[in-house]
């Protein structure tokens, strides 16, 4: 946290031994600041629980720095100089800071090491590849307080008064990315150990139905569900039954799509949805796939008789950072799948090199391997691990998951595991999600990029921001003659029906294209306003959608994309927040 105020010193009007003594604590509370912020590294590192009596040494260390920060910063010059007109605020800026960093080293971040030290002497593991589920519910409460505590601190940090300085900005905004990543990762774990024993039957036997979709074949959610898994789960154990492939599904009818979906989905081309258990991810919330999957389900013959109690929806970047958790997979021929080749064999390799006849097969595999040994051989390393990449999978759509029990599913909801269009007001999303419109496995070569740049800050609390999304087809002409038409569809162009969502109580303005796009239209789907197109992206050619975005007045976070997941983490997403502060 960077705390350099001789300008401020000056704009105060403070001269003489009062002005060197307040540059002198700004350089004082500056360096503590500093090493407090250094010391609480290790708390965002919580796939290295080697060290947690090193990690409490120094959140320790951390606390005798925050306190000096906030005693000079709240001193008598300090407050005198906050009542000044203007820059007043910035000193009241760095006097928050201060407060919230001390409060978190001192009650937050030792509330949640405690539970991690707990759960470190618990027996986690009860063999047989089950988890020992007594521990985590004994923590479920603990951990929420801490969340709870955390959470509210960082929030007050986020509503400190709108600095005018700009070294006090920075400063801000250093400390704030600092304290997001701690609170993300926090976060993360917290909702894990939340939904955890009853997603793992804790109370009684679950049964989840696996949907493994390829995002190669784009759907709103993710992509075309290519096989369908049963996971049933008893006291901490995970089992998996069969794999059907779709074909299997395909003679038990659609999954009951609404008026709307079967107008955008269906009567609208070029492709026209079938609503049967392929094209299940092609609505934007899981909840309308969840609902989708147990109208199928119960038609069969093997799912008339047992109750579906929700669904998981996985695609291959979620099992290959799975395989870096639970162990590599080798296929029947010797390939053996890492935590690094796995996305692009399924989403790619696989359709080059082998038979349609084996491709569901293999997928089924990893997914069953890599799905079925999570919670096997547990310790609060690996509990940990496999929390933050759900959190994480969870938040790039790589994985999603609903439960029909409204309870349940509200806890699922509420830690962020069930994927839906923009919800919040005071953490803005714009949605972008893309169907392909050729039938193909043309999703593996449409690159996805965006930019997003705060344009002001709204005295009322609202913020504006200028998007540009832009889709690029990187198949090159020389390629083409080695791949089939399976893979390419009709001469390896993308054709994507692209939605396009304005943040919860928020509004989309200006929205222009470039490229081949048609057919656009303001739709409505399922209550929900959504601008609607057609892009045909040929290859080596990009399409672009730019428009502004005005958020909520109830928003304390910067704007974000929700979107169509590819085939890697990375989302392709920049960000230029430096207009102004979210802070008011």
């Amino acid at each position: 946290m960077v705390l350099i105020l001789a300008l401020l010193v000056v704009l105060l009007g403070v001269s003489g031994f009062f002005g060197l003594k307040l540059y002198s604590e700004a350089k004082q509370v500056k360096a503590h600041e500093e090493q407090a912020m250094q010391l609480l590294g290790g708390v965002t590192d919580l796939g290295n629980l080697d060290n947690l009596d090193t990690v409490s040494q120094q959140i320790s260390q951390a606390k005798t720095e925050t306190a000096a920060a906030n005693e000079i910063a709240h001193g008598t010059l300090w407050n005198i100089a906050s009542k000044a007109p203007v820059y007043g605020d910035d000193i009241t800026t760095v006097q928050g800071m201060t407060s919230v960093v001390d409060s978190l080293v001192s009650d937050s971040v030792p509330q949640f090491m405690n539970v991690l030290s707990t759960l470190k002497s618990a027996q986690l593991s009860s063999g047989d590849g089950q988890l020992n589920l007594q521990p985590i519910l004994e923590a479920q409460k603990n951990i929420a307080t801490a969340n709870q505590s955390l959470q509210q601190q960082v929030q007050e940090y986020q509503q400190l008064p709108k600095a005018h300085i700009g070294m006090v900005k920075n400063a801000y905004a250093t400390g704030n990315t600092q304290l997001t990543k701690m609170a993300d990762k926090v976060n993360q774990l917290s909702g894990t150990f939340q939904i955890l024993p009853d997603f793992l039957g804790s109370d009684q036997p679950r049964t989840y139905a696996l949907m493994a979709m390829t995002t190669s074949e784009e759907r709103s959610s993710g992509g075309l569900i290519g096989s369908v898994g049963v996971v049933t789960t008893d006291n901490g154990k995970i089992s998996i039954g069969d794999f059907r492939s779709n074909s299997e599904y395909i003679p038990y009818g659609a999954g009951d799509p609404t008026e709307d979906e079967q107008r955008i989905f269906r009567q609208w081309g070029p492709l026209n949805m079938s609503f049967d258990v392929r094209d299940l991810a092609v609505y934007p919330d899981t909840s309308r796939s969840a609902e989708g999957m147990r109208a199928i389900w119960q038609r069969t013959p093997w799912g008339s008789n047992t109750q579906l109690d929700g669904v998981l929806m996985v695609d291959p970047v979620f099992l290959q950072e799975l395989t870096k958790i639970s162990g590599n997979v080798t296929i029947p021929d010797g390939t053996v799948l890492t935590g690094d080749n796995t996305a692009e064999f399924l989403l790619n390799k696989v359709y080059v090199d082998y038979p349609v006849s084996m491709q569901d097969a293999l997928f089924a595999q990893v997914a069953e391997q890599a799905v079925g040994s999570m919670f096997s051989n547990i310790d609060l390393a690996k509990l940990t691990k496999v929390a933050q990449l759900m959190g994480s999978m969870a938040e790039g759509r790589h994985f999603s998951m609903y439960a029909f029990d409204e309870t349940a599913e509200k806890t699922i909801s509420d830690a962020g595991f069930t994927a839906q269009t923009p919800s919040s007001e005071e953490h803005p999303q714009v949605g972008v999600y893309v169907t392909e419109q050729n039938p193909s496995k043309m999703g593996w070569y449409i690159h996805r990029t965006s930019k997003v740049t705060r344009s002001t800050c709204g005295n009322d609390g609202s913020q504006t921001y200028h998007v540009e999304y832009k889709m690029t087809n990187t198949l090159e002409n020389s390629q083409i003659g080695a791949l089939t038409s399976y893979i390419l569809g009709s001469g390896g162009q993308g054709v994507e029906k692209t939605l396009i969502y304005a943040p919860a109580g928020g509004s989309i303005s200006n929205l222009k294209t470039s490229g081949s796009v048609t057919e656009s239209r303001q739709e409505t789907l399922n209550g929900k306003t959504v601008y609607a197109s057609n892009a045909t992206i040929a290859p080596g050619e990009s399409v672009t959608y730019s428009f502004d975005v005005t958020t909520s007045t109830k928003a304390v976070s910067d704007l974000t994309i929700d979107q169509t997941p590819m085939g890697w983490i990375d989302s392709g997403v920049t960000t230029d927040t430096a207009a102004c502060s979210i802070n008011k």
